[in-house]
């Protein structure tokens, strides 16, 4: 069955966080946009330097999560931590979290979920640097490469890419979860 999945992103994300679930949710024949702060492109970060620039399929303005089956946010330092910062980023994440569908969070894709006040209570992992900033928002922080709660995915760095993007595929395939609130 066709799947639309949103990655949102913004300059400043790790080139691999996004290239990696989107090559793997591809080859599942779904559909993958990037949903960005504005029209146009962005730039990836890549081994401590500027990387490719992506095109935005459309920007989180035009983009209702109504239209989409689950949503990705890559890490990276920058990316995230601008998006937690738009308002209209905050609330896109939100919604998807109200309509229980799956979300996938990795390295410091986490962050904006604490803006989107998602956290608290759930179990989840990062890139160790935001730790506190999780704890301190009532997450459970663990140190596993992949976690899951209820439809939330999270990963903590690049290398644990393989089982992230299985765990992710797993969630969207499964589905609306009853239990993810917001």
């Amino acid at each position: 069955m066709m799947k639309r999945i949103a990655m949102l992103a913004t300059n400043g994300f790790e080139e691999s966080e996004l290239t990696s679930p989107k090559e793997a949710l591809e080859k599942q024949g779904w559909r993958v946009d990037i949903v960005g702060l504005k029209p146009g492109s962005i730039k990836s970060w890549k081994d401590g330097n500027w990387g490719d620039s992506f095109n935005v399929t459309l920007t989180v303005k035009e983009g209702l999560s109504e239209n989409y089956d689950a949503l990705v946010l890559p890490g990276g330092v920058m990316n995230p931590d601008n998006l937690r910062t738009d308002e209209t980023a905050i609330e896109f994440i939100r919604n998807f979290f109200k309509q229980g569908k799956p979300v996938a969070a990795i390295c410091h894709g986490p962050w904006s979920l604490i803006n989107a006040e998602v956290v608290e209570g759930r179990t989840l992992t990062s890139f160790p640097s935001i730790r506190k900033d999780l704890e301190n928002a009532g997450a459970n922080w663990v140190d596993k490469e992949v976690v899951v709660d209820q439809a939330l995915v999270t990963s903590r760095k690049p290398d644990d890419l393989p089982a992230f993007n299985s765990k992710l595929i797993e969630e969207i395939k499964e589905g609306k979860h009853e239990h993810q609130h917001a």
